[in-house]
């Protein structure tokens, strides 16, 4: 099963919008993308949503675009929701691997006050960093 990268986006705030990243962006093992602060020792280092989803989304009248909902990497063509946890993604040189699908999520975050919904708690994944390397947009995602 192939999927391609969309985008990829940072913040250096958590729980608030991303900034998608022209260009490559580092992936490090064991903490996340860099510059990102989701980064860290911890289970959701990365944070992948599929742009089908997002593409659902706007179709039902919602204004948002590539990082709005948190999320680290847009991924095309692969069901998401789908891969169970411990499946392993690459995307060009990095590997990663499913730590958990979907999240709860205790209140209403910024992306949801501002967007009114977010989808990420129904259908994000979180990926921790087993290789590191390095992934731009168009790049291909495989599931192992």
């Amino acid at each position: 099963m192939d999927g391609t990268v969309m985008a990829v986006c940072i913040s250096h705030v958590r729980g608030v919008r991303k900034q998608e990243v022209p260009g490559r962006i580092r992936i490090v093992a064991g903490y996340g993308i860099e510059g990102d602060a989701h980064g860290g020792n911890w289970h959701r280092q990365i944070s992948l949503l599929s742009y089908e989803k997002i593409a659902e989304f706007k179709r039902l009248g919602g204004i948002v675009e590539n990082g709005d909902f948190g999320e680290n990497i847009v991924v095309s063509g692969i069901d998401l929701r789908t891969l169970p946890v411990g499946t392993r993604l690459r995307l060009s040189d990095a590997l990663l691997e499913v730590t958990q699908i979907g999240k709860e999520c205790h209140q209403h975050c910024q992306i949801y006050q501002q967007v009114g919904d977010c989808i990420m708690p129904r259908e994000g994944i979180f990926a921790q960093v087993i290789e590191e390397g390095t992934v731009e947009k168009g790049d291909s995602i495989d599931v192992i």
